[in-house]
């Protein structure tokens, strides 16, 4: 299998640092004249620098996805540009919380605006696009928490099963324009925002014990999955989530099998 997305163009939302920049980046390394959205000007103006040396296509774009003006704004240069958009990842997130007796408004607010509305209105923006076009990938991205919360992550959590729902409805109602809609859940994927990698030993192997593959994931692998999904290898998917977690969770205590093959290889 070859998977061929050059000529495609793409839109990433939070591509200026940490997964989505990996997206960003893997795409436009396909071929893929990529647009890359974010909130932070030095984030995109590195972006920017990393697209000039490898004579990527595309460019980036300064938004805040939670005002529909300037989601308008940045596809009305990209159609003047390119004239279709073949693929949206809605990347952009948050993920500050509390606990629910003490959790502020605002934190509440913030999740639900950037994780969850912030898809909607990217969404509601593309879709004149791809169905004149009768084409489309648009792809969301849950959590693990979408699956199994955490304590002190209600907010965070409610947005990304959002996102999951939101998902599969849309997918019904784009069925019929042959746009496919799927999210996905990553795990422990360390990055910037979650600081997986920086946690105690304690805290680390705990969460390492939590895993079918007990190690770290990394950026490029959910970037594999999205150049998957975007291309027409996966044209029959459509309003799944799919688990990009290392089998989190996926049997009771995971940890036991790599007890039980220490044993035998040592025996």
């Amino acid at each position: 299998m070859h998977i061929d997305l050059r000529g495609k163009v793409a839109l990433v939302t939070g591509a200026g640092r940490g997964i989505g920049r990996e997206i960003a980046l893997t795409l436009a390394s396909e071929g893929v004249r990529t647009v890359a959205m974010d909130v932070n000007p030095d984030h995109l103006a590195e972006l920017h620098q990393v697209f000039a040396e490898h004579q990527f296509e595309g460019f980036q774009q300064l938004c805040d996805i939670r005002e529909y003006s300037e989601i308008e704004r940045v596809i009305q240069e990209v159609e003047h540009q390119y004239g279709r958009i073949d693929i949206l990842v809605n990347n952009a997130g948050v993920a500050s919380g509390g606990l629910v007796e003490s959790l502020p408004e605002e934190v509440w607010d913030l999740n639900m605006d950037v994780n969850l509305k912030g898809s909607f209105l990217m969404c509601k923006a593309v879709l004149p696009i791809m169905k004149r076009q009768k084409s489309g990938r648009i792809l969301n991205t849950a959590s693990f928490a979408a699956i199994i919360p955490s304590l002190g992550g209600a907010a965070y959590a409610a947005s990304k099963a959002g996102i999951v729902h939101f998902t599969r409805v849309l997918a019904g109602e784009l069925g019929p324009w042959n746009i496919t809609v799927n999210c996905y859940a990553p795990g422990v994927i360390p990055t910037d925002l979650n600081r997986f990698a920086d946690r105690s030993p304690k805290e680390q192997k705990e969460l390492l014990d939590n895993l079918s593959l007990r190690r770290w994931g990394n950026k490029q692998e959910i970037a594999h999955l999205i150049c998957y999904l975007a291309s027409d290898y996966a044209s029959y998917i459509t309003g799944t989530m799919i688990d990009i977690s290392g089998g989190k969770l996926a049997t009771q205590v995971p940890r036991m099998a790599y007890e039980w093959a220490a044993n035998e290889l040592n025996a």
